[in-house]
């Protein structure tokens, strides 16, 4: 147990400031609203596509569907990291980015056992990292302007969920996430063709500061007998309430001299209130299981976009979204001691999304596969690995398409908090 604990304040103290500060690979499309979303599954449900609305186990937490964190008799600990890499291409172009971070730290325990669980986690919302570069002709003049535009930053959340059992089928959950984080727009402008000499090239830095709360529902309902046969049936229900976000604005206009190497700073604005609107979303989820052997299930979302709103100096086009997931695992042998591939657990699963965002005035779909598994380290630990390879856009429709190849990794650590001891 001690060792455990060492093992987790360790991995706090280490993990936080890469969660906080973690950043994605480079995608053009993270310019677009507040980013790139992550999603809130965690590496062994990434096997599955994200599976989890309505399949809740004993030795994993469960971020999709906080109801079913009831399903959590030990004390547990996950940490996971993510690594990607993805080719983007044009019609003309094609650019390859990787790279990797500290995705999630989450930490579940029961509170009344089998009738309250709750569960701490801090991981990232979205993230932004794009570079842009153009050409734009100057008005009246033969001479052009190169333009370079960059985003970097994203919103983290870190957030407190419960699930509480109010029938022996039944239980219900809350999330409450703090968002916090910031998203920084740099433009720089260099006058070229212009026959004569620049004295000052021009820098544009606007930062927007995010300070607010989220919260989200969940339900769910299980039978262990289906059919009248030893089949376990699940269903559920999340629910993300609309949220009005509060943030500030703040810009500075910094001139650098080609002549000197001198710049100049002056603030354009400073803490300007400003607010974006996440929609409501919901989402609805079944599976079937026999036991700890196998599952396969899937999950709908549908995303209200159309009520989005960005910041006031970023208007983008939305429309509604919506994504499916279908996936499953399966263990040959939970408790064939004597093999260890057996007890591995093996996930698979596919997922088909529609983007709220339109680039040409179309959305953007992505189809992706994953593959995943578990592999126990020992007697109720693991390592959990999922593996996905997708495409989004499309260069007929979007102008734009995105092949990618991510890599999650996860660990999981189960141990037994709070008990008395009878015997010294």
């Amino acid at each position: 147990m001690w060792d455990f604990k060492k093992k987790l304040t360790l991995l706090c103290c280490i993990g936080y400031s890469f969660v906080a500060a973690g950043q994605a690979t480079k995608t053009p499309l993270s310019s677009l609203g507040i980013g790139e979303y992550y999603g809130n599954a965690l590496a062994h449900q990434q096997g599955m596509a994200g599976l989890g609305i309505s399949n809740g186990s004993y030795w994993y937490l469960n971020n999709v569907n906080p109801a079913l964190l009831v399903y959590n008799r030990w004390t547990v600990f996950e940490g996971g990291m993510l690594a990607e890499r993805r080719t983007v291409r044009d019609n003309s172009v094609s650019e390859t980015n990787s790279d990797a971070n500290l995705n999630y730290l989450a930490l579940g325990f029961p509170v009344m056992r089998n009738r309250w669980s709750t569960a701490l986690g801090l991981s990232p919302l979205s993230s932004v990292k794009y570079q842009f570069q153009y050409q734009a002709n100057v008005d009246n003049s033969t001479a052009q302007v190169l333009v370079e535009e960059t985003g970097r930053g994203g919103i983290n959340q870190f957030y407190w969920a419960n699930g509480v059992s109010v029938h022996k089928n039944v239980s219900v959950g809350m999330r409450a996430s703090y968002l916090f984080g910031s998203l920084e727009t740099l433009y720089r402008n260099e006058l070229i063709n212009s026959g004569q000499p620049v004295t000052f090239i021009p820098t544009i830095t606007e930062d927007y500061y995010v300070r607010d709360f989220d919260f989200t529902l969940g339900v769910s309902y299980h039978t262990d007998s289906l059919f009248n046969r030893k089949l376990k049936f699940n269903a559920g229900i999340v629910y993300d309430f609309q949220a009005d976000i509060n943030a500030t604005r703040s810009a500075v206009l910094r001139q650098t001299s080609n002549f000197q190497g001198t710049s100049r700073t002056d603030s354009l604005i400073r803490d300007q209130p400003d607010q974006i609107t996440l929609p409501s979303s919901i989402g609805v989820g079944m599976s079937v299981g026999k036991g700890e052997k196998w599952l396969a299930g899937v999950d709908f979302y549908y995303y209200d976009y159309r009520s989005f709103r960005s910041f006031e100096a970023r208007p983008v086009q939305t429309d509604a979204a919506w994504r499916l997931v279908v996936g499953g695992e399966f263990t040959p042998d939970p408790t064939a001691l004597g093999s260890y591939l057996k007890r591995i657990t093996y996930r698979t699963g596919a997922s088909l999304e529609k983007s709220p965002y339109l680039i040409n005035g179309r959305a953007i779909q992505d189809f992706g596969i994953n593959f995943g598994l578990s592999m126990p380290v020992s007697r109720s630990s693991s390592l959990d690995f999922g593996f996905r390879t997708g495409r989004r856009g499309s260069l007929a429709e979007n102008l734009i398409t995105e092949n990618y190849f991510k890599v999650y990794l996860g660990v999981t650590f189960n141990d037994q908090w709070f008990i008395k001891r009878k015997f010294d």
